[in-house]
């Protein structure tokens, strides 16, 4: 007989860890306790060796599916002849780490409960247990317990106590645990929030959507806007509403079986697409049998399966395919708040379908594609952040992120934790997010940080939050701290080869960095590559002007022949082009920019398929998508040497395709050239920089590698050269990896190190 006493850290709470050890230790005939603290899950063992090693090797090898064991620590005890194995109460300890899980989708069993008619939860929307449901969304301050979950104000009906207090039980301590009789409950109403007295408010909702009607639905991290994804007028009505007359509408389809009826899946899309995260995925379009105003201008659609009961029970035999879009304004944060929804939403909808579980915080939908036979996470949210790192060394620190997709990172003895997608900070709304998700981490985690990191850029609300912070201040090039995030994601520490392809980042020379190559580690970088620059006529109106770009790097090939060239200027006013001109002649109210993003914009521009844009990187995705995949040609370029410095000139590429457009080539092939030939250099780059300094690794980081064709060819390419590349894929490639790369730099040359 032997006593052992278990501390296990991790994601242990809220996936049915206690139960599986209850359930566990009584298999092995072992005597004692378990219970939850904020420091992770305690067990206390007496049995048999035998019977307590076996326990030991399940719970190693074998936990709970949405667990996420960091550290097991045994330590030997004196005997004190328990009499059975028991579940005790929860305790907080101060100053502890205890990992939150992010929200996880309906699991199969809860599926089969809301389609059985015999189970007393049969389309009941808000079923879950143990092993799925709301998590970080509804976590006020741990421990995980129902009494610090926004679930505490509904108290359980006799039947749902029994399952939550019966070890056994897959509901054990599931603390959003409830049903119809006891839970949480849906209402229909009006644009204005009138009650509409439905029995049945969700069969309601559904005759509605088909009759084309527009529904503002509240979902497990906020409102979606739900229209039929069959209907084209719909679909126009809110894109008008919206204000969103081009960017791809995500699309909730009902299972696989519809999935493969418009898209192409292979084996790794469709486990994601079924697997516990169920983010939006983008697949590629079988045909065109869905309205073509879901994703003009796309080959892609952005798919997701039902994740919560009350998706699934929006579908029936006819509705297979809805438009789940986030409910928010252009540029404003989800609306996740039953009393802002009427004000905020009610020019865009119809109706509402309301519940009462309140979302502590908000989550938006997470957002991945497969490149390479390997996941690719775009956006990360819902289910797959908050995303906890364990990095030697770190100290209690605040990462602020970038000013697009944003993200903040905070670290404590050791853990980073990547905060979900905040968005765009542009204004006070998406700042004030912000700022709220990293009190809402400081006060969980009793965290103040020593060491405070920011984008360099001095417009940034990052620095200005900064300002108001004790501790040591850290500015961070923003391209260094994309090469950074790669590093981690690949978990290397060496010196990198760094190509940075984005559209803005402030650099140490005052200008607009995004085609850059670096030497990078985690506390320098070297800058020893990038695009030549060009003035950007309007400074930041040039990047939703991209025409402003063209004609900027028009008159770089062209000079005071211009006008020769002007592909499109019989259908563009001419005292536009003579404005921009002037501007660009005299260099007044320009930016310079060496950014892969403008870059594209110009080319996308020069090609006529987006003069102005309506959101970020819509010219890009245009230019891509038109691509002919079958064209092998390349452009002329120039390499130059300045001091050690490579510059790729882009004015024989611009002459290049403005010659292939007076002589008629199909725009298709051209855009293949650009793209083959900025691969090309790219690749000629990274064997010059190798030739010198000898590194053989190669990062590659940026919002622009979301790019398919572009980290396709560059990719192989470098590793037919013979390097070794690293790319992204739990930490977002654009700016959403920003504040990881920050947090690690700042350690690094902080006075810790």
């Amino acid at each position: 007989m032997e006593r052992k006493y278990v501390i296990v850290k991790g994601i242990v709470q809220g996936v049915g860890f206690r139960p599986f050890v209850y359930k566990k230790a009584v298999e092995n005939n072992l005597k004692g306790w378990v219970k939850n603290t904020s420091e992770g899950v305690y067990i206390d063992l007496e049995g048999e060796e035998m019977d307590i090693e076996n326990f030991l090797i399940t719970l190693k090898n074998s936990p709970p599916p949405l667990s996420k064991i960091e550290e097991i620590n045994v330590i030997n005890k004196s005997i004190t002849g328990y009499k059975s194995f028991t579940i005790e109460k929860s305790n907080e300890i101060c100053n502890s780490i205890t990992l939150i899980s992010p929200d996880m989708s309906i699991c199969k069993d809860c599926e089969r409960d809301i389609k059985d008619p015999k189970n007393r939860r049969y389309k009941y929307p808000f079923t879950n247990c143990t092993n799925c449901g709301p998590r970080y969304s509804i976590i006020n301050k741990l421990p995980y317990d129902r009494v610090m979950t926004t679930m505490n104000e509904f108290n359980m009906c006799p039947a749902c106590k029994e399952e939550y207090e019966n070890p056994l039980n897959r509901r054990f301590h599931a603390q959003p645990n409830a049903c119809k009789d006891c839970g949480p409950e849906v209402w229909l109403t009006d644009n204005l929030g009138n009650v509409m007295e439905d029995k049945e408010p969700i069969e309601r909702l559904i005759e509605l959507l088909k009759k084309g009607y527009i529904a503002g639905v509240k979902g497990l991290g906020g409102f979606h806007l739900v229209c039929d994804g069959k209907n084209q007028q719909a679909i126009k009505i809110l894109r008008e509403r919206k204000r969103r007359p081009y960017k791809s509408l995500a699309l909730m389809m009902k299972d696989m079986d519809t999935v493969k009826k418009y898209c192409e899946v292979n084996t790794i899309e469709e486990e994601i697409l079924t697997g516990r995260k169920k983010p939006i995925l983008l697949l590629n379009k079988k045909n065109n049998l869905l309205p073509d105003n879901i994703s003009p201008d796309n080959n892609k659609l952005g798919v997701m399966l039902p994740y919560t009961p009350l998706h699934m029970l929006l579908f029936n035999g006819e509705l297979d395919v809805l438009v789940m879009t986030s409910a928010n304004s252009s540029g404003l944060p989800m609306v996740y708040k039953n009393k802002d929804a009427v004000e905020k939403l009610k020019h865009v909808v119809d109706y509402f379908l309301f519940h009462n579980r309140e979302i502590h915080m908000p989550v938006d939908d997470s957002v991945a594609q497969v490149i390479m036979d390997k996941e690719m996470v775009i956006r990360s949210a819902r289910g797959y952040a908050p995303i906890d790192l364990r990095l030697d060394d770190i100290k209690d620190s605040l990462a602020c992120g970038s000013h697009l997709k944003n993200t903040f990172a905070i670290s404590k003895e050791g853990h980073v934790f990547i905060s979900p997608h905040i968005g765009d900070m542009e204004n006070l709304e998406v700042y004030n997010s912000f700022v709220e998700g990293v009190k809402h981490f400081e006060d969980i985690y009793s965290i103040s940080p020593e060491i405070i990191a920011f984008d360099m850029h001095p417009d940034f609300l990052g620095w200005e939050y900064s300002k108001k912070l004790k501790g040591i201040k850290v500015p961070i090039q923003h391209h260094h701290a994309h090469i950074v995030s790669c590093m981690i994601d690949n978990n290397i520490n060496t010196k990198v080869i760094g190509v940075a392809y984005d559209g803005t980042g402030y650099g140490t020379d005052g200008k607009v960095w995004g085609g850059e190559f670096l030497i990078c580690n985690y506390k320098d970088f070297e800058r020893i590559g990038h695009l030549d620059y060009v003035l950007l006529p309007g400074g930041e109106i040039a990047i939703k002007e991209p025409y402003r770009i063209a004609l900027s790097y028009l008159y770089k090939s062209y000079g005071q022949e211009l006008e020769n060239f002007i592909p499109w200027e019989k259908s563009l006013e001419n005292n536009m082009i003579k404005n921009i001109l002037s501007l660009i002649k005299k260099n007044l109210n320009c930016v310079e920019a060496s950014s892969m993003g403008r870059l594209f914009d110009g080319v996308s521009a020069i090609l006529d398929l987006k003069r102005k844009v309506t959101y970020e990187g819509e010219s890009a995705i245009a230019l891509e998508n038109i691509c002919d995949l079958e064209e092998k040609g390349v452009y002329s370029y120039e390499v130059l040497n300045n001091d050690g410095e490579f510059i790729i000139s882009e004015e024989k590429i611009i002459a290049d395709i403005v010659k292939d457009l007076k002589n008629g080539l199909d725009k298709r092939r051209i855009a293949k050239r650009f793209h083959n030939t900025v691969i090309t250099f790219t690749i000629e780059i990274c064997k010059k920089i190798r030739d010198i300094k000898g590194i053989n690794e190669v990062a590659l980081s940026g919002g622009v590698f979301q790019n398919n064709i572009l980290l396709k060819g560059i990719t192989i390419g470098l590793q037919n050269e013979g390097f070794k590349v690293y790319t992204h894929s739990k930490i977002p490639t654009n700016d959403g990896g920003i504040s990881l790369g920050q947090l690690v730099i700042a350690n690094y040359r902080s006075n810790y190190r």
